[in-house]
């Protein structure tokens, strides 16, 4: 039904992006840090569903209805170019911070855990993009049901994002360790992902 070349192209999508600093690491880095793996991994669990969203509405003909109103896919595209530029000042303005500094954060109940992981995944414009703009250039009408394929490079990709996230939870305090008492490495992080954020951003803006 599918090709090798579409799992292949997906899965390698999927992992530059999810390498590539933006909100889910964020999140899933500041929440394990200030309150453990475990909550690391409740946070996950939310980033999980928010893709099964994503999967679940390609699959329903979202990329038809923003073909339809374009206008409404530009909004999307703006206010999310806007936000991970504000993530990129966040992190190279003066006095800020490594994504990998312990932060001082009232620690919250597994439910808004969850939640938040939910709702910073779904508002993550790498994600839509991936999943409105990316995902439909590797169905092939030809090879048979659409819906069916869109579902099986989801799955694909939600594989791929979660490994990786997952990885990214047991291993954040031990990075933060080593970045502790090594200021220029915490720079080093701090202008790197600064970097990529802006460049994602602009991207995102230009992209037509």
């Amino acid at each position: 039904m599918i090709s090798i070349h579409a799992l292949v192209g997906i899965a390698t999508v999927a992992f530059g992006m999810v390498i590539s600093p933006g909100p889910n690491m964020i999140y899933l880095i500041s929440r394990t840090l200030t309150q453990g793996r475990r909550a690391g991994f409740i946070s996950l669990l939310g980033v999980a569903v928010g893709f099964l969203v994503y999967m679940a509405a390609t699959a329903a003909g979202l990329s038809t209805i923003f073909a339809l109103v374009p206008q409404l896919f530009t909004a999307i595209k703006i206010a999310g170019a806007a936000y991970l530029l504000w993530l990129a000042w966040q992190a190279v303005r003066p006095g800020g911070q490594s994504v990998f500094t312990p932060k001082d954060l009232p620690e919250d109940p597994p439910r808004k855990l969850f939640t938040m992981g939910l709702v910073t995944n779904l508002l993550n414009p790498k994600i839509a993009i991936l999943y409105i703009s990316l995902l439909p250039q590797f169905v092939d009408p030809e090879r048979g049901n659409v819906a069916a394929q869109s579902l099986i490079l989801g799955l694909t990709q939600i594989c791929v994002a979660l490994t990786i996230n997952g990885m990214i939870v047991l291993t954040a305090g031990s990075v933060a360790g080593f970045l502790t008492g090594r200021p220029f490495w915490i720079r080093v992080q701090r202008y790197l992902m600064g970097t990529v954020l802006a460049g994602l951003a602009l991207s995102i803006a230009v992209d037509r």
